[in-house]
């Protein structure tokens, strides 16, 4: 990007917490707010425009629009509103609650219970220390009740894997530090933690660790598990190994084409990497030492890609047994305590090699 330096953003948890307060400012002042100031939860201070406010009776409203800085995140752009209500004269308490957008927990292992809105627990504690700080609450006799909605977030939920992990109706409210890292590794992994967490609060033993759509759909094909038991792990193969193993997932089986399988196999964690050529080097010498494959080690001399290796073998099974079972290996290397089987989708949507 020319050098430039990516710009941080913020998370759904943070610009709920600052519309909550814009909300809770205008119920308490009768007046309408522009901007509020936050301590996020890293310790750094932000400060949020509120936008659409609305003041009728004894209820506020208004919106922050989510800004995920560099971040390529689904919700930038989102508008993520809160509307405050005061019931006077009832028992002072604090009620966070969703609306249109937000999703329900439907599957147990995720931070918050099944049945409850998806508010993680600390966007929950930022929106009730803003609250507190706005108001004290010993001299108002009323319960304060704060609605989270995202107009579009049912849409914006069908580009997540919120509903794999039982998260229906809408988006979580998401973040424990209140920024958006841009470019950042961590809203996957977080994801992938997660996916794990459900698919064994869901009873899964056997986890399918996907590095792509189109292999998870191979192996959903192949292997008839509940949804919870496939995770997609995209580059990450070595954190989500090593999570699986973390959390006491007894068995796993990793899937992918063979461009990505060559770069596991080759001993890449994070299968992102551009070393397509060294990679080649690597399975040519692989192939030279097998006196099966030996035949055919001029095409991973003269091949772009580990693709064009394979395509151009006709698809050889002793190749395809040669690289899985560098993978199991990769993988035992990693998490040896850990099952690991090994699935090779093809680019015609085949099963090409499993393990038994």
């Amino acid at each position: 990007m020319s050098g430039k330096e990516l710009r941080y953003g913020y998370t759904t948890g943070a610009c709920a917490a600052a519309a909550v307060k814009g909300a809770a400012q205008m119920l308490r002042d009768q007046t309408l707010v522009e901007e509020v100031q936050l301590t996020l939860p890293c310790g750094k201070g932000a400060r949020f425009r509120i936008h659409g406010g609305v003041l009728r009776d004894n209820t506020a409203s208004c919106y922050v629009v989510k800004d995920a800085g560099d971040d390529p995140d689904v919700t930038n752009g989102a508008e993520i509103h809160v509307t405050a209500k005061a019931d006077m004269f009832t028992k002072n308490r604090i009620v966070v609650k969703g609306g249109v957008g937000i999703g329900k927990v439907t599957k147990p292992g995720l931070a918050v219970p099944v049945g409850e809105w998806a508010i993680n627990p600390v966007p929950r504690s930022m929106i009730m220390e803003v609250v507190k700080e706005v108001f004290a609450l010993r001299c108002i006799p009323a319960t304060l009740t704060f609605t989270i909605s995202i107009p579009n977030g049912e849409e914006l939920a069908k580009k997540t894997l919120n509903e794999r992990l039982g998260i229906v109706g809408g988006l979580s409210i998401l973040g424990t530090t209140g920024i958006v890292k841009p470019i950042s590794t961590r809203a996957w992994t977080d994801t992938v933690d997660a996916s794990i967490d459900v698919a064994l609060a869901c009873g899964s033993r056997l986890v399918v660790l996907s590095t792509g759509r189109t292999s998870e759909l191979v192996a959903q094909q192949q292997l008839k598990l509940t949804d919870e038991s496939f995770i997609m792990m995209g580059d990450h193969f070595g954190y989500s190994l090593k999570s699986c193993a973390k959390k006491g997932v007894p068995e796993v089986v990793v899937a992918g084409q063979f461009a990505k399988l060559v770069k596991i196999a080759c001993g890449h964690e994070q299968t992102h990497v551009t070393s397509s050529e060294l990679d080649l080097v690597t399975l040519a010498s692989w192939m030279k030492a097998d006196p099966r494959t030996a035949h055919l080690e001029h095409l991973a001399h003269g091949a772009n890609t580990a693709r064009h290796v394979l395509e151009a073998s006709g698809n050889d099974p002793a190749l395809i047994e040669l690289v899985c079972g560098k993978v199991a290996q990769a993988c035992s290397d990693l998490a040896p305590w850990v099952k690991a089987r090994v699935l090779l989708a093809g680019y015609q949507g085949e099963v090409l090699y499993l393990d038994k």
